[in-house]
């Protein structure tokens, strides 16, 4: 078994469940006490943020590079960034890491283009809804159609995932916002939405909707399982 390698806390509310995935899928595919390999290095989510919304990401790409390292140098074979939206430094990071990056949006659509899934609707943050880091390689890579929200709704997914989520907030009205949003986007010809912050799967689910949902969260930590036993 190859260890996975992750770099977490952005949030830790959805690292931790980066972490329950990636043993949980390890145990279903070996059985009895097996579980994953891992080594995890979370940094300091409020550090991150603040450089984030300061447009100051040459900063969190140093931050996260140095991270990444000491995750390579405690024995990981590959890494996931465990955020979608610190994507947007993964180039900047694989060129100072001796191992491979797993990147999130290459797992997500390769999961959509096994369903025959070529239009999308991506929630994120405002970094990843509205910058081309993410949309931008679903589209030129894949052949996959993105549509996001309006901006007043952009507003209200980048709110609730910095001033819920984040923090452990689920609140019921946010929860229904979410899924207004999603038939908005399904409305306007989505064939399926991207849950594209690991944040989200938190608040909504399959379970609550028609609407095929792509959490990344899980579709992410299936890979790693698939990497780590090949």
């Amino acid at each position: 078994m190859k260890t996975i390698g992750m770099l977490g806390g952005m949030s830790w509310e959805s690292t931790s469940s980066y972490y329950k995935a990636v043993n949980e899928g390890v145990k279903a595919r070996l059985g009895g006490l097996h579980s994953a390999k891992v080594c995890l290095y979370s940094v300091d989510f409020a550090e991150i943020e603040k450089l984030q919304h300061a447009g100051k990401w040459q900063e969190t790409a140093d931050i996260l590079s140095a991270a990444a390292k000491n995750v390579a140098a405690g024995g990981a074979d590959f890494l996931l960034i465990c955020t979608n939206t610190m994507h947007k430094v993964a180039d900047e990071i694989q060129a100072q890491l001796s191992i491979p990056i797993l990147h999130i949006a290459d797992a997500t659509a390769a999961k959509l283009l096994a369903n025959g899934v070529t239009k999308v609707g991506l929630l994120g943050t405002r970094f990843t809804m509205e910058q081309d880091f993410y949309k931008s390689r679903l589209i030129n890579q894949f052949g996959i159609d993105v549509i996001v929200p309006n901006e007043a709704e952009r507003n209200v997914v980048h709110h609730v995932i910095y001033d819920e989520l984040c923090r452990g907030v689920i609140n019921p009205a946010s929860k229904q916002q979410y899924l207004d949003i999603v038939n908005d986007l399904h409305a306007q010809g989505a064939q399926a939405v991207i849950l594209g912050c690991t944040e989200i799967a938190l608040l909504i689910g399959q379970q609550d909707t028609q609407v095929p949902l792509y959490d990344t969260t899980a579709i992410h930590c299936e890979y790693a399982v698939d990497m780590a036993l090949s």
